[in-house]
């Protein structure tokens, strides 16, 4: 079963207030592998992707862009959780920050 990720901005915003408020299960709070779990299904979808471009077809470079951007800023998400946490703090109060402050940094 392949998971397609919605379009737009909005989803990871959505996704993450949404597990703070409701969590993965009514009352839960968002923890590291519902991250992960999200990461998951944006690599097969990037996969996905870039094997339908082995027939011939070129993927959707828009598409392609916004899945290797959402997933820059799961990780770092997920890095700024395990930074807070280690340090003592809530990973809860970690925010999902904008696509171009993720991208600016350097590997």
């Amino acid at each position: 079963m392949k998971l397609m990720v919605p379009r737009g901005d909005w989803w990871l915003q959505h996704l993450i207030r949404t597990l703070k408020v409701t969590g993965p299960e009514l009352g839960e709070a968002m923890n590291d592998q519902d991250i992960l779990t999200h990461i998951q299904a944006l690599v097969e979808e990037e996969h996905s992707l870039r094997e339908g471009s082995g027939s011939g077809q070129a993927p959707d470079p828009a598409r392609l862009k916004y899945v290797e951007e959402s997933l820059d800023q799961c990780w770092d998400l997920l890095r700024q959780r395990r930074a807070k946490k280690d340090s003592g703090e809530n990973p809860n109060d970690a925010e999902a920050r904008p696509i171009s402050e993720v991208e600016g940094y350097r590997q």
